[in-house]
């Protein structure tokens, strides 16, 4: 079966097509379709990934799979949370949000840090289905105070995984897929693509 996956995002894009490898599902992006990303105006990550994933399904006409996802900060009461692309003021621009980050975080004490990463896959197997499977992940850590590590992407040279002792930038890709946020996530939902054929 064709899933169109409802995300402009790059590094999201790499890591969702590694996660539904096993799933037999042809895993499309959205871009190869001609779907434009839609405005997120929800105001949680469940009311923007269905945002994002009936756009996809009513353009394309094929069940679609979004990811709304951020980083929660405890001691910035959130943020940037929903706006963690864009918390600098540029769509995906990290050399401009982690520096943002670790300014506003500047003084406060690395026990103080505690922070979270936040995954919402919705899946809708067309654009009006009344159901849609919801699958939430979440990962514990807290925000270092200078980036460690060259993978991944986004925040994850900032967030310190306690579980596993470094950034999220140091851990190899496959263990970063189990047990991240959106590994955690696209677990939950494994069993409810295996019943759509």
């Amino acid at each position: 079966m064709k899933l169109v996956l409802a995300s402009g995002n790059a590094g999201k894009l790499a890591e969702l097509r590694g996660l539904l490898a096993d799933t037999g599902h042809e895993v499309v992006p959205q871009g190869t379709l001609g779907v434009a990303d839609i405005e997120e105006t929800g105001l949680t990550f469940v009311e923007n990934a269905l945002l994002k994933a009936r756009h996809a399904a009513r353009t394309t006409g094929l069940p679609a799979l979004a990811d709304d996802s951020g980083l929660c900060v405890d001691a910035l009461g959130g943020a940037p949370g929903l706006y963690s692309a864009r918390y600098a003021g540029t769509q995906g621009n990290a050399d401009a949000n982690i520096p943002k980050l670790l300014a506003n975080l500047e003084g406060i004490a690395a026990a103080e840090r505690t922070a979270r990463f936040v995954c919402v896959l919705v899946l809708l197997r067309h654009a009006d289905d009344p159901q849609p499977v919801v699958a939430e992940g979440t990962w514990e850590g807290r925000i270092l105070d200078a980036a460690q590590g060259h993978g991944g992407f986004g925040y994850d040279p900032v967030f310190f995984s306690p579980a596993h002792g470094c950034s999220a930038a140091e851990l190899a890709p496959d263990l970063k897929n189990r047990d991240s946020h959106r590994g955690q996530a696209m677990a939950r939902l494994h069993a409810a693509l295996a019943t759509m054929g």
